[in-house]
């Protein structure tokens, strides 16, 4: 799908490195936008230009200064966002009555905190700019439903729909959309683990745990990250011009509310 009106508008993808990110920065550059590329798996301090129309940055979106600093460049190099993608997420797996407090602080500095982080900066430096962004965000149908062994990343999932419903209303008057994708399972390097560690605490094998979740899927699959980009794209794009506030189910039937 093309759509001319994000033909050189600027995307900036938190979280770009591997899985549901990397297939939103593809996605976006064959829309022939200006993509830029943040994860802390990337090497390059500054922001670098890679390619025509691509950049990329290191970027720990826990740590507030490296969030001002990103914003601060984004300024000087005239690269103001129009669309700001926040994908980036981790994942411990335990039963909360086990689980170690450190790994739930993590767990919440970078799915809860970043998500603040980056979407206070990078909303604040849209509204400067008068320029109608779009915020999107990837949160999960964690966001909506408990899962067993999964308690830090289901609360942070529940608070980063929290943030998306708050700062839909507080940018409604600037025209900045707010909206999140909640996928479900989806094929990933963290889906992945999260398979043989749950299935560990479970007494399962990660196939086992594959089969299951399948079985969980009305349409019978479990997700591809370019199902989750496909949808991140529309709302992106003027198709979505009247929507804000909302989180879209991007589940195969798994999670329907």
């Amino acid at each position: 799908m093309y759509f001319p009106e994000l033909k050189e508008q600027v995307v900036l993808v938190i979280g770009a490195f591997q899985g549901i990110g990397k297939s939103v920065l593809e996605t976006f550059q064959k829309e022939e936008a200006t993509v830029i590329a943040c994860d802390i798996a990337f090497e390059e301090v500054k922001l670098t230009k890679i390619a025509t129309d691509f950049y990329k940055m290191h970027l720990d979106i826990a740590e507030e200064e490296e969030v001002i600093q990103l914003t601060q460049q984004l300024e000087e190099k005239h690269l103001v966002p129009d669309v700001l993608v926040h994908v980036a997420g981790i994942s411990t797996v335990d039963f909360l009555t086990e689980s170690r407090t450190t790994d739930f602080d993590k767990v919440q500095a970078v799915n809860t905190r970043g998500a603040y982080l980056t979407s206070k900066y990078v909303t604040a430096l849209m509204q400067t700019h008068d320029n109608n962004g779009r915020v999107i965000f990837v949160a999960s149908q964690a966001g909506k439903n408990g899962y067993k062994g999964m308690s830090g990343y289901v609360s942070s999932k529940h608070a980063v729909l929290g943030l998306c419903k708050t700062l839909a209303l507080e940018v409604a008057p600037n025209n900045i959309l707010v909206n999140a994708v909640c996928p479900g399972i989806v094929e990933t390097p963290m889906k992945h683990r999260e398979r043989v560690e749950g299935g560990e605490i479970r007494g399962m094998s990660a196939q086992e745990v594959l089969e299951e979740d399948q079985s969980q899927v009305p349409l019978g699959r479990t997700g591809t990250t370019q199902d989750v980009a496909n949808v991140i794209l529309f709302l992106a794009s003027p198709l979505a011009s009247y929507m804000t506030g909302q989180a879209i189910n991007v589940t195969g039937g798994m999670t329907m509310t």
